[in-house]
């Protein structure tokens, strides 16, 4: 079986190299600013039996003059087949921009991928991941779109196709108990036979989402396939929930739970089975916030009569908040027949907009609820605090999603692998 090598920028706790490992990648480098992530980068590898998890886990600022060397201390001259990442998507998302009076224009992290081109024309593997959020289709800076910006500059050495209905992915069709939609930009060096089509092409949908699901209910054309009936199709899965990722997890109330409890799963269906081995035992991060009464009553109530929390404000005038802001999103519960909402890094605030279902609970979801919704396996172990744990959890690509992403890749440089063989006689 063939091993290739990839270097991950931008790394974060390694949601996404996480898929990579998955599929038998082996992780060159990791480089993360934040030494907690770090901490839990470096934890990882060690699970996966690196030896040297501590030089390869470089925490740095990838803006630093010396990156490549630094990068290059750690790759040893070996190899790189693949550059994976994404920047920081503060400065992209539509959030962030509506919260800065300036629109994030002076943000400096607008900027930060050009850090990982950098590296890239350095190395010029074969193929390279850029992940981000969807805000950065409609970003601007001074003025002009960034993603045309951020399309050339990864362009000059690579073939890179901008098409956004391509781009755009949603972790849920993937097997991922979250609704959650990124762009992956990917490319191909130019002197490699293959077109960035080709990569897209080879992320196999497993799953249909509950857009799907609602457009095919209503008859709408095009979608209705979701059983395969068309010819050459593959019978697409149902989405997973948020019942079959957590309804299994012991129940608690505010403030209860323990870091580390004996715990057998049900692995009663195809999503805990990807997630958790038979032979773990134990069950981590599982610990409730405290919340005030008053939150409480909050999330008993919308939980308990299925309310949204417009309807909360409506009907329970008791429960306003004082600071009460006017989003419809301030309190979300997260119902059992569906997937999650996109888990945000908010979480480490408050955990408002992901109210736990069963009313009876009264809270918001633990880290490690959390971490299944994005598909983390019950064996990560995530460094720090709890607050840092959830910034981790919140900032990461779901697991589920980049092992798809890492799939169709791991095919392509096999068949180039082969190729290269059969030229060869």
């Amino acid at each position: 079986m063939n091993v290739y090598n990839f270097i991950d920028l931008f790394a974060g706790c390694g949601g996404l190299s996480e898929g990579f490992y998955r599929q038998g990648f082996h992780a060159l480098a990791h480089v993360e600013i934040d030494p907690t992530a770090c901490r839990t980068l470096r934890t990882r590898m060690k699970h996966y039996g690196y030896g040297d998890a501590d030089a390869a886990v470089l925490e740095m600022d990838i803006t630093r003059d010396d990156v490549i060397e630094k990068i290059e201390e750690a790759v040893r001259g070996r190899e790189v087949d693949l550059i994976i990442g994404g920047p920081p998507c503060q400065a992209y998302s539509s959030l962030g921009r509506a919260k800065d009076d300036n629109g994030m224009q002076d943000d400096p992290r607008n900027y930060l991928f050009e850090s990982y081109v950098k590296v890239l024309n350095h190395y010029r593997p074969k193929f390279f991941v850029f992940e981000n959020v969807t805000g950065m289709l409609n970003a601007r800076v001074n003025g002009k779109h960034i993603v045309n910006r951020i399309v050339a500059a990864l362009g000059e050495n690579y073939k890179v196709k901008f098409d956004p209905k391509m781009m755009v992915l949603n972790s849920v069709n993937y097997g991922v108990p979250q609704i959650r939609k990124r762009v992956i930009i990917m490319g191909v060096r130019r002197d490699v036979g293959l077109e960035p089509e080709e990569l897209y092409a080879g992320i196999l949908k497993t799953h249909y989402g509950p857009e799907e699901e609602s457009a095919c209910e209503n008859g709408a054309d095009g979608v209705c396939s979701l059983d395969g009936s068309h010819e050459g199709e593959e019978k697409l899965k149902r989405f997973v929930t948020v019942q079959d990722a957590i309804g299994e997890l012991p129940a608690l109330r505010p403030g209860q739970g323990e870091a580390i409890v004996t715990f057998e799963s049900k692995r009663d269906n195809e999503f805990l089975k990807r997630i958790r081995k038979e032979e773990d035992k134990v069950l981590r991060d599982h610990v409730a916030r405290n919340h005030n009464e008053r939150d409480v009553e909050r999330y008993t109530a919308m939980s308990a009569n299925h309310w949204t929390f417009q309807e909360l404000l409506e009907r329970r005038p008791d429960l306003r908040h004082v600071k009460q802001r006017v989003f419809g999103n301030s309190y979300v519960v997260q119902w059992w027949d569906l997937p999650s909402k996109t888990i945000i890094a908010h979480l480490y605030k408050d955990g408002n907009q992901f109210i736990h279902p069963d009313s009876s609970q009264g809270r918001t979801f633990t880290v490690r609820e959390a971490a299944r919704l994005q598909s983390f396996p019950d064996d990560f172990i995530f460094e720090g605090p709890r607050t840092e744990q959830f910034k981790q959890v919140g900032n990461a690509v779901p697991p589920l999603f980049a092992e798809a992403i890492a799939k169709c890749l791991k095919e392509k440089l096999d068949s180039l692998e082969m190729t290269e063989e059969e030229n060869d006689f």
